[in-house]
């Protein structure tokens, strides 16, 4: 089973925020994807910022059928939240 996105926002330098159905929820940074393949018009930040919400495949997403797996961004955050609370 998908986790489904149902809130996100996208925050400068390429970082995003979002929380899954389950109720996770926090930031990732995804600069590391910056220029590569699809994602070479996030050169300009603001082609970023035009990031929405799938509601069919319940991931984000931007225009042109650019989009993440909705369960790696899940694992990624969960790992990352994971992480954080571990050092504090």
């Amino acid at each position: 089973m998908l986790d489904r996105i149902v809130a996100a926002r996208a925050l400068p330098a390429y970082q995003v925020w979002m929380r899954f159905e389950d109720g996770l929820e926090g930031e990732l940074s995804l600069a590391h994807l910056v220029g590569r393949g699809v994602f070479a018009s996030w050169l300009d930040e603001r082609e970023f910022r035009k990031m929405f919400i799938d509601e069919e495949s319940g991931t984000i997403a931007w225009p042109g059928g650019v989009d993440l797996a909705p369960d790696a961004l899940h694992r990624r955050l969960s790992e990352a939240t994971s992480t954080a609370s571990s050092r504090g």
